[in-house]
């Protein structure tokens, strides 16, 4: 499918997401604090369709840090044509982050949201590129100016985890 037919959002945007990943991260150590020190660490994620056609969750797994595990719900309005993606994690347990909007374009996906870091307000960006490939990329950017600038904390590397024949 062409990027010009393919321009409209539907509900299948992250059907490439679906299945078993390993996951390369890089994660800057100190975030909004002019660091370029980065931590590297793997993880696993399986992702799956929510009933209805609703959207999709994934569990992501670490022992980064002690060890965590995160989860994030993605649900698509067929009125807007946009997507709302929720986080939480075990580090932070009984808490939802607010969610970051938006949709896909190009094979490019961009969702933005407001958010707090350390108690100041913060706009996030989340940005999925490569979801065409074998290895899709996620990409996590702050920004404390209303988004004249972002700065990229965590980024994402995806290969398929191979699935074993039962």
């Amino acid at each position: 499918m062409t990027a010009g037919v393919k321009e409209r959002a539907t509900s299948h945007d992250f059907d490439f997401w679906m299945g078993r990943w390993n996951v390369g991260n890089r994660r800057l150590v100190r975030r909004l604090a002019g660091s370029d020190e980065w931590d590297q660490f793997d993880a696993k994620v399986a992702a799956r369709p929510l009933p209805g056609g609703l959207g999709n969750e994934d569990v992501f797994c670490s022992d980064y840090g002690g060890g965590f595990v995160g989860m994030s719900f993605r649900l698509f309005d067929p009125g807007t044509g946009l997507w709302s993606i929720y986080r939480t994690d075990t580090r932070r347990p009984g808490l939802l982050d607010p969610p970051v909007i938006g949709s896909f374009s190009g094979g490019i996906g961009i969702f933005e949201g407001e958010n707090t870091f350390e108690g100041r307000p913060i706009r996030v960006r989340i940005v999925w590129s490569g979801v065409d490939g074998p290895a899709p990329r996620w990409e996590q950017a702050f920004s404390e100016d209303d988004g004249e600038t972002w700065e990229p904390n965590w980024v994402m590397d995806f290969t398929r985890a191979l699935q074993v024949a039962a």
